[in-house]
Protein backbone atom coordinates (compact mmCIF):
# COMPACT_ATOMS: atom_id res chain seq x y z
CA UNK A 1 0.00 0.00 0.00
CA UNK A 2 3.18 2.41 1.20
CA UNK A 3 4.44 1.75 -2.39
CA UNK A 4 1.19 2.29 -4.43
CA UNK A 5 0.86 5.47 -2.58
CA UNK A 6 4.25 6.91 -3.75
CA UNK A 7 4.08 6.13 -7.01
CA UNK A 8 0.56 7.84 -6.77
CA UNK A 9 2.35 10.59 -5.36
CA UNK A 10 4.74 11.04 -7.86
CA UNK A 11 2.74 10.97 -10.65
CA UNK A 12 0.33 13.85 -9.36
CA UNK A 13 3.64 16.03 -8.33
CA UNK A 14 4.43 15.50 -12.01
CA UNK A 15 7.30 13.02 -11.43
CA UNK A 16 5.72 10.84 -14.41
CA UNK A 17 8.52 8.13 -15.89
CA UNK A 18 8.65 6.94 -19.65
CA UNK A 19 7.97 3.38 -18.53
CA UNK A 20 5.55 1.95 -16.26
CA UNK A 21 5.71 -1.89 -16.22
CA UNK A 22 3.28 -3.47 -13.31
CA UNK A 23 3.21 -6.99 -12.98
CA UNK A 24 2.10 -9.26 -10.35
CA UNK A 25 0.10 -11.84 -9.25
CA UNK A 26 -2.79 -9.43 -7.46
CA UNK A 27 -4.84 -7.88 -10.31
CA UNK A 28 -6.03 -5.12 -8.16
CA UNK A 29 -3.23 -2.58 -7.96
CA UNK A 30 -2.41 -3.38 -11.62
CA UNK A 31 -5.74 -2.20 -12.83
CA UNK A 32 -6.14 1.18 -10.23
CA UNK A 33 -2.39 2.52 -11.34
CA UNK A 34 -2.96 1.84 -14.89
CA UNK A 35 -6.62 3.59 -14.35
CA UNK A 36 -4.93 6.84 -12.43
CA UNK A 37 -2.43 7.28 -15.10
CA UNK A 38 -4.94 7.22 -17.77
CA UNK A 39 -7.43 9.63 -16.16
CA UNK A 40 -4.42 11.96 -14.74
CA UNK A 41 -1.59 12.43 -17.15
CA UNK A 42 -3.23 13.97 -19.95
CA UNK A 43 -6.06 16.42 -19.83
CA UNK A 44 -9.47 15.16 -21.66
CA UNK A 45 -9.08 17.75 -24.63
CA UNK A 46 -5.85 16.03 -25.00
CA UNK A 47 -6.50 12.01 -24.49
CA UNK A 48 -8.78 12.37 -28.00
CA UNK A 49 -5.02 12.52 -29.91
CA UNK A 50 -2.74 11.36 -27.36
CA UNK A 51 -4.04 8.22 -25.92
CA UNK A 52 -4.06 4.84 -26.92
CA UNK A 53 -5.12 1.47 -25.23
CA UNK A 54 -3.66 -1.84 -26.56
CA UNK A 55 -4.23 -5.46 -25.44
CA UNK A 56 -1.59 -7.86 -25.72
CA UNK A 57 -3.43 -10.76 -27.23
CA UNK A 58 -3.74 -8.13 -30.40
CA UNK A 59 -0.38 -6.96 -31.08
CA UNK A 60 2.94 -7.50 -31.05
CA UNK A 61 6.09 -5.90 -29.66
CA UNK A 62 6.66 -4.00 -32.76
CA UNK A 63 3.46 -2.45 -32.63
CA UNK A 64 4.19 -1.40 -29.19
CA UNK A 65 7.30 -0.08 -29.86
CA UNK A 66 5.80 1.69 -32.59
CA UNK A 67 3.31 3.41 -31.14
CA UNK A 68 5.30 3.95 -28.59
CA UNK A 69 7.69 6.13 -30.64
CA UNK A 70 5.23 8.48 -32.25
CA UNK A 71 5.68 12.18 -30.78
CA UNK A 72 2.33 13.72 -29.29
CA UNK A 73 -0.25 16.00 -31.39
CA UNK A 74 -0.44 19.10 -29.78
CA UNK A 75 0.63 18.29 -25.99
CA UNK A 76 3.98 17.53 -23.96
CA UNK A 77 3.38 13.83 -23.76
CA UNK A 78 1.11 10.51 -25.11
CA UNK A 79 -0.04 7.54 -23.02
CA UNK A 80 0.37 4.46 -24.62
CA UNK A 81 -1.62 1.16 -21.90
CA UNK A 82 -0.83 -2.31 -22.87
CA UNK A 83 -3.80 -4.29 -21.24
CA UNK A 84 -3.31 -7.84 -20.62
CA UNK A 85 0.37 -8.10 -21.43
CA UNK A 86 0.88 -11.83 -20.06
CA UNK A 87 -0.18 -12.59 -23.77
CA UNK A 88 3.04 -11.14 -24.78
CA UNK A 89 5.46 -13.90 -22.58
CA UNK A 90 6.99 -15.28 -24.81
CA UNK A 91 8.57 -12.27 -26.34
CA UNK A 92 8.32 -9.33 -23.79
CA UNK A 93 12.29 -9.49 -23.36
CA UNK A 94 12.11 -7.91 -27.25
CA UNK A 95 10.95 -4.56 -25.77
CA UNK A 96 14.90 -4.49 -24.15
CA UNK A 97 15.65 -1.96 -27.19
CA UNK A 98 12.97 0.25 -26.16
CA UNK A 99 13.43 0.47 -22.67
CA UNK A 100 16.76 0.86 -22.79
CA UNK A 101 16.31 4.36 -24.58
CA UNK A 102 12.46 4.94 -24.15
CA UNK A 103 10.72 8.11 -26.08
CA UNK A 104 10.33 10.69 -23.06
CA UNK A 105 7.27 12.20 -24.56
CA UNK A 106 5.18 8.89 -23.89
CA UNK A 107 4.57 7.07 -21.04
CA UNK A 108 4.24 3.57 -21.59
CA UNK A 109 2.45 1.61 -19.44
CA UNK A 110 2.25 -2.76 -19.51
CA UNK A 111 0.04 -4.34 -17.76
CA UNK A 112 1.61 -7.64 -17.07
CA UNK A 113 -0.57 -9.58 -14.68
CA UNK A 114 -0.50 -12.67 -12.93
CA UNK A 115 3.56 -13.36 -13.64
CA UNK A 116 6.40 -11.19 -13.33
CA UNK A 117 9.68 -10.77 -15.24
CA UNK A 118 12.66 -12.65 -14.10
CA UNK A 119 15.43 -10.36 -12.48
CA UNK A 120 17.85 -11.58 -14.21
CA UNK A 121 16.75 -10.69 -17.54
CA UNK A 122 18.06 -7.44 -19.25
CA UNK A 123 14.31 -5.99 -19.77
CA UNK A 124 14.01 -6.35 -15.96
CA UNK A 125 17.70 -4.00 -15.43
CA UNK A 126 16.52 -1.55 -18.17
CA UNK A 127 13.10 -0.94 -17.01
CA UNK A 128 14.31 -0.82 -13.55
CA UNK A 129 17.11 2.21 -14.70
CA UNK A 130 14.81 4.61 -16.99
CA UNK A 131 11.36 3.54 -15.61
CA UNK A 132 9.10 2.40 -12.45
CA UNK A 133 8.86 -1.84 -12.11
CA UNK A 134 5.95 -2.21 -9.65
CA UNK A 135 4.70 -6.05 -8.67
CA UNK A 136 1.59 -6.41 -7.48
CA UNK A 137 2.15 -9.24 -4.55
CA UNK A 138 -1.37 -11.33 -3.04
CA UNK A 139 -2.21 -10.49 0.18
CA UNK A 140 -1.74 -13.06 2.47
CA UNK A 141 -5.03 -14.11 3.70
CA UNK A 142 -4.82 -12.77 7.32
CA UNK A 143 -4.29 -9.47 6.13
CA UNK A 144 -7.10 -9.03 3.89
CA UNK A 145 -10.11 -8.58 6.17
CA UNK A 146 -8.03 -5.51 7.84
CA UNK A 147 -7.37 -4.27 3.89
CA UNK A 148 -11.44 -4.53 3.43
CA UNK A 149 -11.86 -2.06 6.61
CA UNK A 150 -9.35 0.38 5.65
CA UNK A 151 -10.73 0.59 1.72
CA UNK A 152 -13.87 1.01 3.11
CA UNK A 153 -12.91 3.64 5.98
CA UNK A 154 -11.31 5.59 2.39
CA UNK A 155 -14.17 5.82 0.67
CA UNK A 156 -16.22 7.04 4.19
CA UNK A 157 -17.92 3.74 4.72
CA UNK A 158 -17.21 1.21 7.82
CA UNK A 159 -17.52 -2.53 8.17
CA UNK A 160 -17.26 -4.58 11.08
CA UNK A 161 -14.70 -6.92 11.50
CA UNK A 162 -17.22 -9.95 11.54
CA UNK A 163 -18.71 -9.06 8.43
CA UNK A 164 -15.18 -8.35 6.75
CA UNK A 165 -13.93 -11.40 7.92
CA UNK A 166 -16.84 -12.90 6.23
CA UNK A 167 -16.40 -11.55 2.89
CA UNK A 168 -12.68 -13.14 3.19
CA UNK A 169 -14.43 -16.55 3.98
CA UNK A 170 -16.99 -16.38 1.25
CA UNK A 171 -14.74 -14.46 -1.88
CA UNK A 172 -11.06 -15.27 -0.91
CA UNK A 173 -7.96 -13.12 -1.21
CA UNK A 174 -8.63 -11.66 -4.28
CA UNK A 175 -8.55 -8.03 -4.15
CA UNK A 176 -10.26 -6.96 -7.36
CA UNK A 177 -13.07 -9.94 -6.48
CA UNK A 178 -13.74 -8.20 -3.34
CA UNK A 179 -13.66 -5.00 -4.20
CA UNK A 180 -16.41 -5.55 -7.42
CA UNK A 181 -18.49 -6.67 -4.03
CA UNK A 182 -17.82 -3.50 -2.66
CA UNK A 183 -18.65 -0.83 -5.04
CA UNK A 184 -21.89 -2.73 -5.40
CA UNK A 185 -22.36 -2.54 -1.51
CA UNK A 186 -21.53 1.11 -1.61
CA UNK A 187 -24.59 1.47 -4.60
CA UNK A 188 -27.12 0.40 -2.11
CA UNK A 189 -25.71 1.68 1.43
CA UNK A 190 -25.42 5.06 3.03
CA UNK A 191 -22.12 6.21 4.31
CA UNK A 192 -23.89 6.48 7.93
CA UNK A 193 -24.90 2.51 7.72
CA UNK A 194 -22.15 0.18 9.27
CA UNK A 195 -21.72 -2.83 6.80
CA UNK A 196 -22.74 -5.93 9.31
CA UNK A 197 -23.07 -9.50 8.69
CA UNK A 198 -26.72 -8.80 7.98
CA UNK A 199 -25.93 -6.41 5.12
CA UNK A 200 -23.83 -8.95 3.84
CA UNK A 201 -26.18 -11.43 3.26
CA UNK A 202 -29.17 -8.98 2.20
CA UNK A 203 -27.36 -7.68 -0.73
CA UNK A 204 -24.30 -10.30 -1.98
CA UNK A 205 -26.33 -13.58 -0.49
CA UNK A 206 -23.48 -15.01 1.85
CA UNK A 207 -25.59 -16.28 4.61
CA UNK A 208 -24.50 -14.81 7.96
CA UNK A 209 -25.48 -18.15 9.99
CA UNK A 210 -24.81 -20.53 7.26
CA UNK A 211 -20.54 -20.35 6.73
CA UNK A 212 -17.52 -21.45 7.20
CA UNK A 213 -16.75 -18.67 9.80
CA UNK A 214 -19.64 -19.40 12.10
CA UNK A 215 -18.26 -23.06 11.76
CA UNK A 216 -15.18 -22.09 13.34
CA UNK A 217 -16.81 -20.21 15.90
CA UNK A 218 -19.53 -22.90 17.05
CA UNK A 219 -17.01 -25.61 17.21
CA UNK A 220 -14.17 -23.23 19.32
CA UNK A 221 -17.46 -23.34 21.85
CA UNK A 222 -18.05 -26.35 21.29
CA UNK A 223 -21.39 -25.81 19.92
CA UNK A 224 -22.14 -29.04 18.90
CA UNK A 225 -26.10 -28.22 17.99
CA UNK A 226 -24.94 -25.08 16.13
CA UNK A 227 -22.08 -26.85 14.18
CA UNK A 228 -24.13 -29.34 12.96
CA UNK A 229 -26.81 -27.17 11.62
CA UNK A 230 -24.02 -25.61 9.60
CA UNK A 231 -22.84 -28.98 8.57
CA UNK A 232 -25.81 -29.96 7.40
CA UNK A 233 -26.36 -26.59 5.61
CA UNK A 234 -23.66 -27.28 3.62
CA UNK A 235 -23.99 -31.16 3.07
CA UNK A 236 -27.47 -29.46 1.31
CA UNK A 237 -25.76 -27.25 -0.17
CA UNK A 238 -22.31 -28.46 -1.50
CA UNK A 239 -21.92 -26.12 -4.93
CA UNK A 240 -21.68 -22.98 -2.59
CA UNK A 241 -19.88 -24.94 0.26
CA UNK A 242 -17.39 -27.14 -1.40
CA UNK A 243 -15.93 -29.74 1.26
CA UNK A 244 -12.14 -28.68 0.27
CA UNK A 245 -12.62 -24.86 1.42
CA UNK A 246 -14.16 -25.97 4.67
CA UNK A 247 -11.70 -28.89 5.57
CA UNK A 248 -9.03 -26.35 4.95
CA UNK A 249 -10.16 -23.23 7.02
CA UNK A 250 -10.32 -25.72 10.22
CA UNK A 251 -6.99 -27.03 9.08
CA UNK A 252 -5.70 -23.53 9.30
CA UNK A 253 -7.96 -22.54 12.39
CA UNK A 254 -6.66 -25.66 14.71
CA UNK A 255 -3.12 -24.69 13.72
CA UNK A 256 -3.67 -20.92 14.72
CA UNK A 257 -4.77 -22.95 18.39
CA UNK A 258 -2.05 -25.13 18.24
CA UNK A 259 0.55 -22.19 18.15
CA UNK A 260 -1.69 -20.56 20.42
CA UNK A 261 -0.84 -23.41 23.38
CA UNK A 262 2.88 -22.97 22.33
CA UNK A 263 3.06 -19.20 23.37
CA UNK A 264 4.37 -18.15 26.59
CA UNK A 265 2.97 -14.52 25.80
CA UNK A 266 -0.81 -14.76 25.63
CA UNK A 267 -1.55 -11.01 25.70
CA UNK A 268 -4.26 -9.85 22.93
CA UNK A 269 -1.72 -7.93 21.24
CA UNK A 270 1.02 -10.80 21.29
CA UNK A 271 -1.61 -13.21 20.32
CA UNK A 272 -2.94 -11.45 17.40
CA UNK A 273 0.15 -10.16 15.70
CA UNK A 274 1.63 -14.24 15.88
CA UNK A 275 -1.38 -15.67 14.79
CA UNK A 276 -1.86 -13.03 11.84
CA UNK A 277 -5.73 -12.66 13.22
CA UNK A 278 -7.56 -9.13 14.35
CA UNK A 279 -7.38 -8.14 18.08
CA UNK A 280 -11.53 -8.57 17.61
CA UNK A 281 -11.35 -12.18 17.23
CA UNK A 282 -8.68 -13.17 19.98
CA UNK A 283 -10.95 -13.91 22.43
CA UNK A 284 -12.65 -17.10 20.11
CA UNK A 285 -9.25 -18.47 20.17
CA UNK A 286 -8.74 -18.19 23.74
CA UNK A 287 -12.40 -20.13 24.60
CA UNK A 288 -11.21 -22.92 21.45
CA UNK A 289 -7.61 -23.61 23.35
CA UNK A 290 -9.56 -24.23 26.90
CA UNK A 291 -12.27 -26.08 24.78
CA UNK A 292 -9.15 -28.14 22.56
CA UNK A 293 -6.02 -29.18 24.75
CA UNK A 294 -2.85 -29.48 22.89
CA UNK A 295 -2.99 -33.22 22.43
CA UNK A 296 -6.84 -33.38 21.38
CA UNK A 297 -5.87 -30.42 18.59
CA UNK A 298 -2.96 -32.05 16.83
CA UNK A 299 -5.11 -35.19 16.86
CA UNK A 300 -7.80 -33.11 15.17
CA UNK A 301 -5.12 -31.36 12.66
CA UNK A 302 -3.98 -35.33 11.67
CA UNK A 303 -7.62 -36.03 11.25
CA UNK A 304 -8.26 -33.28 8.99
CA UNK A 305 -5.22 -33.99 6.86
CA UNK A 306 -6.81 -37.36 6.32
CA UNK A 307 -10.32 -36.17 5.69
CA UNK A 308 -8.94 -33.81 2.82
CA UNK A 309 -7.45 -36.91 0.93
CA UNK A 310 -10.75 -39.18 1.13
CA UNK A 311 -12.55 -35.56 0.25
CA UNK A 312 -9.93 -35.71 -3.03
CA UNK A 313 -10.59 -39.75 -3.22
CA UNK A 314 -7.57 -41.38 -1.64
CA UNK A 315 -8.64 -43.89 0.11
CA UNK A 316 -12.53 -43.24 0.24
CA UNK A 317 -13.91 -43.85 -3.61
CA UNK A 318 -16.84 -41.57 -4.35
CA UNK A 319 -17.70 -40.59 -0.81
CA UNK A 320 -20.41 -37.92 -0.82
CA UNK A 321 -19.76 -34.46 0.86
CA UNK A 322 -22.76 -35.12 3.54
CA UNK A 323 -20.56 -38.04 4.65
CA UNK A 324 -17.50 -36.06 4.85
CA UNK A 325 -18.80 -33.31 6.69
CA UNK A 326 -20.38 -35.91 9.13
CA UNK A 327 -16.97 -37.60 9.71
CA UNK A 328 -15.30 -34.02 10.17
CA UNK A 329 -17.68 -33.44 12.83
CA UNK A 330 -17.20 -36.50 14.79
CA UNK A 331 -13.29 -36.46 14.67
CA UNK A 332 -13.56 -32.65 15.82
CA UNK A 333 -15.93 -33.29 18.57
Amino acid sequence: MDEVKKLISDIKNGNVKPIYFLMGEESYYIDKISEYIEKTVLTEEERGFNQMVLYGKDVTIDDIVSNAKRYPMMAEKQVVVVKEAQHLSRTIDNLTSYANNPQLTTVLVICYKYGKLDKRKKLYKAVQKTGVLFESKSLYENKVADWIMKVLKGSGYTITPVAAQLLVEYLGTSLSKINNELEKLKIVITKDTQITPATIEEHIGISKDFNNFELKKAIGERNTLKAARIINYFAQNPKDNPFVVTVTVLHTYFTQILQYHGLKDHSKSNVAKVLGVNPYFVNEYQTAARNFPMKKVSGIISALRDLDLKGKGVGAYNMSQADLLKELLVKVF
